[in-house]
């Protein structure tokens, strides 16, 4: 399962599709605690808010609205609860490593679009989240994307980019 932390307007189709199909499945299980998947990591950061079946319900509007713009038909009616108003954090670190994760899905599958992004050093948040400092999160599982480990190669980045 993969929740990803920036906006949809980074993805291709299949990120799109993808991020729909696993929301779907993270509002099913966070509606119905005890389902399968229900203890993934990735579902913490909606667990614990005021209101998890709204925030879902808010990340999951986003990703309908950007099917909305390319046309897409998703279905909107899916989606159960929507309207928390509460926002929801991301370290930097994080939503860097799923960038540099994203970019190598796209420069392997679609790449005109990994070429309208890959100068992009630090992508916007989902619009359910908003950035603060901080490392890759503790419930990421963390694949190199290259011979240098990502948490390093994080680290490095956000100092780089703040010099």
């Amino acid at each position: 399962m993969r929740l990803w932390s920036m906006h949809p307007r980074y993805f291709d189709r299949q990120a799109l599709t993808a991020c729909w199909r696993e929301g779907l499945l993270a509002q099913a299980v966070i509606a119905e605690p005890g389902r399968g998947y229900s203890r993934h990591p990735q579902l913490r950061r909606f667990q614990q808010t005021d209101d998890p079946q709204a925030a879902i319900g808010d990340y999951l509007g986003a990703i309908v609205d950007e099917a909305d713009a390319r046309g897409y038909h998703f279905a909107r009616a899916k989606v159960r609860q929507i309207g928390t108003g509460e926002d929801m954090t991301v370290n930097d670190g994080q939503l860097l490593y799923e960038w540099r994760h994203l970019l190598t899905k796209l420069q392997q599958r679609s790449p005109t679009i990994w070429g309208r992004w890959r100068s992009i050093a630090l992508p916007d948040p989902h619009p359910s989240f908003i950035v603060v400092d901080g490392p890759i999160a503790d419930w990421e599982k963390i694949t190199p994307h290259s011979d240098e480990p990502a948490e390093q190669r994080a680290e490095s980045d956000l100092e780089d980019s703040s010099a």
